[in-house]
This record gives structure tokens, C-alpha cells and sequence, in this order.
């Protein structure tokens, strides 16, 4: 085959890498979506539980609507809230369905790199394809020669720890059994008994910690004992439980406030500026320990959310360039710091801030973030469209991405997806009047902010 031919490999059928196969079959070009799980959507189907801040009219691409419309899909009410068990089965798993035998389930990627070139090889490299390695379900392995990767594999398979340096802190792996890194589903009844009644301490400050304080504060009411210590490396500010009424994504506002409820309320207690260096046993519970000193009183269970990171290790011999703090690519990097925006916008950007030293290799989606937050699933549409006209040789059209985003009224927030914890952010203040944002690729922001 000739380059030409050859397919284009997505890693990952989320929503971000299904919506790429659908904007590369749309110009015409054949991709190749492996997704290490059983079905499109395996991590967002780990928290299918858990309500979208963004409305049914956000988290659908065009490109694969068009794809779906001859099948008599129909879009659910655009303004309406999805779960994410919602999205992954009313238009994630269609649209694979769609996709047919461009998606392949059971085939982990485990590593990629130029056909017969490391990554300290420089003859005739860009002349080479790419080969794709992969674990497939059922033992085999397989190699895969590609034109073009598109990494669209997310972070949700590594969750950050509970150090406050980055790093598991001291106890942690071994208290492992009464430690979790996801929100829990307390609709499942296994879930609702390991924390009814129960002293559980809640590692994190952005939503899926405000998610499980609200949780919590709800199964309290049903089973007196529960209680929440709330755990904060930062302390307490204005901007602390979101933008509340003035955010531009209502449901998230609501969420900060019932996060707010439950601490004002009693059902969950504060403690700021602790950052946990270890983690020891008390019998049957757990005592956490600051680098300070402190020490919390015994708690039944941990709840760490404290944000996500990206896996790297299956492209160590490509050429990346990333951000040596966010782990984002360099040219997108200045865009999303949190140490230096400390409002929740998101800058829309396509192929020339996503691009590496590795030509024609792309991280899209939640990974192309790396550590940083704010992601929203209409900016990876972005990302991916942008990505399938430059691949299709369109230079105009992926340069001419524009994307009208809400600002959304409220700092360090996040609009799937949490924010690092140990991010210092340097605003206090909150967005001024909510407004629209209509920015083009590359361009600065031209109005709002904080």
C-alpha cells in the first residue's frame, strides 16, 4: 500500500476519537479507531452516574451527526442534561455502530513509532510510516503500519495520587482497598454500604469533589453517621464553590452550590492547606497525615480526586513536544495554564497548537491537555476537525477553525473534567458579565476574562 492508503490510527472510541473518525471519513480518508475496551466509550461508561455539565447541544459532534442521520437516529432534546451512561448509549455506542470495522475493541495500543526508526534515528524518518503495536483481548499481538496518529486516549486510566508532590503518598498503595479514585455510584447498592454511616474523607477541589460532597450530603440524610471531611491543598475563597448562579454552565454553578449546602449544612467538614504526605492505618481506618504535621482524625474511607494525567509511556520513541509542567503540547500549553488563567475559559485551537516535532502524530482531547482542566467536548471537535482537513491536505480550512464557547463565569473550573489540585492559581476574582467568545485558531482572547 502507499502511504496514501494506508489508514489513519485513532487510539481510543470516546467521544473525542469517534468524532475524529467521523470528520476523517467525511474527507474521504479511512481511519483505524483501537479502543483497549469492550465498547466505544469504556471510560465514560465508569461514570455513567454522573451528570454532564454541558447540555445534549454541546457533546455532539456535526461530522458524526451527519454520519448517524442516515440510520434515523435521532438527537435527544438538545437542552436537556446527559449522564454519562446517557452519552455513551444514545450516541456514542450508534456512532460506532455506524463506524462498523473502522473501530476495533479489545486492541491496546502499547506502543507506537516510525517503521524501523527509534527516536534518535533522523535518516529519511519523516519518509517513514508509522507502526502501531498492539495487545489485542485474546493474547495476540499485532503491528499496524499507519500514515497518521491521533491520540485521543485520554486521561481517565490515571488518576492522580494522593501526595501533595505528585507522587502516591507513604501508606497509600498498601491502604488500597479503602482508597478510590473515581466518584462513587451510591445508586449501586455495594457502593451505598461501604459509605453509609461511614467517615470518609474528600481529597480535591474541582467537580467531581463537589459531586461527592453533594452525594454524600444526600446519603446522610438516609443514614445518619455519614459524614464527609473535605480536604483542600488550597484554601478556602470566593471563587471556591464556582461562579453559583453567575456560571455559564448552570448545572455546574447548581453543583458548587450544593456543594457549598453540604458544608453549611454540617454533612461535611473543611480542612484547608493540607497537602498529604502519608496515609496510616488505625485498625480498620485510616489516619491521614500532612507535611505539616497534622494529623486528621480516623476516616473509614478516601476519595481522591485530584485530577488526571496523561499516559505517555506508549510514546516514548515519538518526538514530542510537551509543556514540561502541563505535559501539554508546547504551543497549547500557554493557552490552558492554570497557574497563570485563572477564569475558566477555553481557548479554541487546532492543528498548529497540537502539533510535535513528530509530524502528522496528534494528542486530542482530554490528553492533548495533559494535566491542565477546563476541557470541554466541543473544543476536542474542534481539535479533531481542524486535524482531518490539515491531514487531508485542506491548510485553509483546518487554519480557519472558529468556535463560539461560553465564558464561563466562574475561575478554575472545569467543564467535563476536574482541575489538577495542586494547581496555584493567580486570580481570585470570578469572570464579570458572562459573555461569547467567537475566537478564531491561534487567536488571543478578545474580551472577558478576569
Amino acid at each position: 500500500m502507499s502511504e496514501q492508503q494506508l489508514p489513519i490510527v485513532v487510539i481510543g472510541a470516546g467521544p473525542i476519537g469517534l468524532a475524529a473518525a467521523a470528520h476523517l471519513v467525511e474527507r474521504g480518508i479511512e481511519p483505524l479507531v483501537l479502543e483497549a475496551g469492550p465498547a466505544a466509550a469504556s471510560a465514560v461508561r465508569e461514570w455513567s452516574h454522573v451528570r454532564l455539565f454541558s447540555t445534549w447541544g454541546e457533546v455532539t459532534d456535526p461530522a458524526a451527526e451527519k454520519l448517524l442521520a442516515p440510520t434515523g437516529w435521532v438527537k435527544p432534546d438538545e437542552a436537556t442534561y446527559p449522564t454519562g451512561g446517557d452519552w455513551a448509549e444514545q450516541y456514542l455506542k450508534p456512532l460506532a455502530d455506524v463506524l462498523g470495522d473502522k473501530v476495533r475493541f479489545g486492541a491496546r495500543v502499547t506502543g507506537v513509532s516510525r517503521l524501523g526508526r527509534d527516536r534518535v534515528v533522523d535518516a529519511d524518518r519523516e519518509q517513514q510510516p508509522f507502526t502501531v503495536h498492539t495487545l489485542n483481548v485474546d493474547g495476540t499481538e499485532e503491528r499496524i503500519t499507519a500514515r497518521a496518529i491521533i491520540d485521543a486516549s485520554g486521561t481517565w486510566s490515571t488518576p492522580s495520587p494522593i501526595g501533595g508532590d505528585g507522587l502516591p503518598a507513604l501508606g497509600e498503595r498498601t491502604a488500597a482497598e479503602r482508597i478510590s479514585y473515581r466518584v462513587p455510584d451510591l445508586k449501586d447498592p455495594a457502593v451505598r454500604a461501604r459509605h453509609a454511616g461511614r467517615r470518609i474523607a474528600v481529597i480535591g477541589s474541582g467537580a467531581s469533589a463537589f459531586t461527592a460532597l453533594a452525594y454524600l450530603a444526600d446519603l446522610a440524610k438516609d443514614a445518619p453517621g455519614t459524614h464527609a471531611t473535605w480536604i483542600l491543598r488550597r484554601g478556602i475563597g470566593g471563587s471556591t464553590f464556582g461562579g453559583g448562579e453567575a456560571d455559564e454552565l448552570p448545572a455546574r454553578g447548581a453543583l458548587g452550590l450544593r456543594a457549598k449546602a453540604a458544608v453549611d449544612e454540617g454533612y461535611a467538614d473543611a480542612v484547608t492547606g493540607f497537602r498529604t504526605t502519608a496515609v496510616e492505618k488505625n485498625g480498620e481506618q485510616l489516619v491521614l497525615v500532612a507535611e505539616d504535621g497534622r494529623r486528621l482524625d480516623p476516616v473509614d474511607e478516601v476519595i481522591v480526586l485530584t485530577g488526571f494525567r496523561p499516559e505517555l509511556s506508549f510514546l516514548a520513541e515519538l518526538r514530542l513536544g510537551l509543556d514540561e509542567r502541563l505535559q501539554a503540547p508546547t504551543a497549547l500549553a500557554p493557552l490552558i495554564d492554570p497557574n497563570v488563567h485563572s477564569c475558566g475559559t477555553v481557548y479554541p485551537h487546532g492543528v498548529n497548537e497540537l502539533s510535535h516535532p513528530e509530524q502528522d502524530v496528534y494528542l486530542v482531547g482530554m490528553k492533548s491537555y495533559g494535566r491542565a482542566p477546563t476541557f470541554l467536548a466541543m473544543t476536542g471537535y474542534e481539535q479533531v476537525r481542524s486535524i482531518a482537513a490539515a491531514l487531508a491536505g485542506d491548510q485553509e480550512a483546518a487554519e480557519r477553525v472558529e468556535l463560539t464557547l461560553p465564558e464561563t463565569g466562574v475561575c478554575g473550573g472545569a467543564g467535563l473534567f476536574d482541575e489538577p489540585e495542586n494547581a496555584e492559581q493567580s486570580g481570585g476574582g470570578c469572570c464579570a458579565t458572562p459573555s461569547t467568545l467567537q475566537i478564531g485558531i491561534g487567536a488571543p482572547a478578545t474580551s472577558g476574562g478576569c
